[in-house]
């Protein structure tokens, strides 16, 4: 195969110059298209203290049936980008960079927890009274259900919110 020199002529330059511009443009925009999205997702699902002045629970930590409107706009969300060509994987990483952008910390991010007994106590009874409550919302029937309530009491007890349940 023969080398061959490929000359660029002027017009080709104004379109590679064009079409690179726009791509980078497009990027830039992209963290604020998502920043938009997020802060109207702030402003319509956190739960606000009663004069306003401070978030009580954010809208990607509500849990139960105040989570519906949450999940109802989750669910246009992915229908929206499904329709635009997108796959699970484009979809889930993009919402998370929305829940990010909304002040969500991811799990990799997170300072690490206190290794005292009290502290892991408190961190795995949350992880289980988390799965009743995601049971219970599934509709299924567990014998956990029945003890929620004293796990609840004693997680209080031993310094967890009890508002960052479920």
């Amino acid at each position: 195969m023969e080398n061959q020199n490929v000359v660029v002529t002027e017009v080709q330059h104004s379109q590679l110059d064009s079409a690179r511009n726009a791509l980078v443009g497009g990027l830039k925009k992209t963290g604020e298209l998502i920043n938009n999205y997020a802060n109207v997702l702030c402003s319509n699902f956190n739960v606000m203290s009663l004069d306003g002045s401070e978030v009580v629970t954010a809208w990607y930590e509500l849990r139960g049936k105040a989570k519906a409107g949450i999940k109802a706009e989750r669910a246009r969300f992915v229908e929206a980008m499904t329709n635009a060509g997108y796959e699970k994987p484009t979809i889930d990483v993009n919402w998370q960079r929305v829940k990010e952008a909304s002040g969500y910390v991811t799990a990799g991010n997170r300072v690490k927890g206190a290794t005292d007994t009290d502290s892991k106590t408190v961190a795995e009874l949350q992880t289980i009274i988390n799965r009743i409550f995601k049971a219970e919302e599934a509709g299924e029937e567990c014998r956990a259900s029945e003890f929620k309530g004293e796990l609840m009491d004693i997680f209080a007890s031993l310094g967890g919110n009890v508002d960052k349940l479920g």
